[in-house]
């Protein structure tokens, strides 16, 4: 199975590899550079010869970029403009060093102005339900959004994958009814999903019994297509269903529960997807080897 954490790349990206094989992982996510800069990676050859060399050796399964968290595509101005440009540079990297692609926080419209219309359509979703147009579809800066994704798309490697998050806060991305607009109008295989259980309890998705489970996937599977699912992140949550909050919280001590990981990792829907956690450490050093044991021991 496809079980493993998010790694520092400190002293090369190849030592994300070895970190993540040091707790028993077989997949890995790590920052590009800086999560808080504009940094513009670069892989070298010998870089990606060594990247590939450790993945061989460990078994690795899988590995993932993560976006810094500074991105808002739904920017008109400079933070817009280097969050396209990084996006480039690092689907690029990921490409050279064999990394599926990058996991990415869309951001956030920063005003709740809204337009009557949109040229942009959306999803037969919507079309069978009595409410009208998302309002995010008719926010102006949603076609910008899209525009960007677009053109990030088009300037990176075909054997790359721009991977949506979920947010479990009131940022792009939150419904799934979001996420569906957006891979209806973005249009591509390259787009991909990551749900994150922490943000999808955040929202108030529920999935604490194997029939809520199921439903959601079903829902999902609607909305958006389960072949669009690449990752999830397991992590549990330090705040209250539906509480719009994400903070990440270890395996087994949070307000998620056991009974959603359980599911998650034995549907047989979804054992082909990468696992991985992002959550703070029994000892407050960041993802670790009893997390993920307590995950591999729920798994049938």
């Amino acid at each position: 199975m496809k079980l493993g954490a998010h790694m520092s790349i400190a002293g090369g990206f190849a030592e994300a590899l070895s970190r993540v094989h040091a707790i028993g992982g077989t997949s890995v996510q790590m920052f590009s550079g800086s999560p808080r800069g504009w940094s513009k990676p670069q892989a070298s050859k010998e870089q990606a010869e060594e990247f590939q060399k450790r993945a061989k050796a460990f078994g690795m399964l899988s590995s993932y970029f993560h976006a810094s968290y500074l991105i808002n595509l739904a920017d008109d101005g400079y933070i817009g403009t280097q969050s396209v440009s990084t996006l480039i540079a690092e689907l690029t990297a990921a490409s050279v060093l064999g990394v599926k692609g990058s996991i990415i926080h869309l951001g956030s419209f920063k005003d709740a102005e809204k337009v009557k219309s949109s040229k942009l359509k959306v999803p037969s979703l919507f079309e069978s339900k009595k409410e009208s147009m998302p309002a995010y579809v008719k926010h102006p800066k949603y076609e910008l959004l899209i525009k960007n994704i677009k053109d990030i798309l088009e300037k990176t490697p075909e054997n790359t994958f721009f991977i949506i998050e979920n947010a479990g806060t009131r940022k792009i991305g939150r419904t799934l009814e979001e996420i569906a607009s957006i891979v209806s109008n973005v249009n591509s295989q390259r787009l991909k999903v990551c749900l994150d259980t922490c943000h999808l309890h955040a929202a108030g998705y529920d999935l604490r019994s194997p029939k809520k489970l199921q439903e959601f996937l079903e829902e999902f599977d609607r909305a958006v297509g389960l072949s669009r699912l690449e990752v999830f992140h397991l992590n549990d949550s330090r705040d209250a269903f539906g509480s719009l909050a994400d903070r990440h919280q270890n395996i087994g001590e949070g307000a998620v529960g056991k009974e959603v990981f359980k599911g998650i990792l034995n549907h047989p829907k979804l054992k082909h997807l990468s696992f991985i956690i992002e959550t703070p450490g029994f000892d407050d050093r960041g993802p670790d080897k009893k997390n993920l044991d307590i995950l591999k021991s729920m798994i049938k």
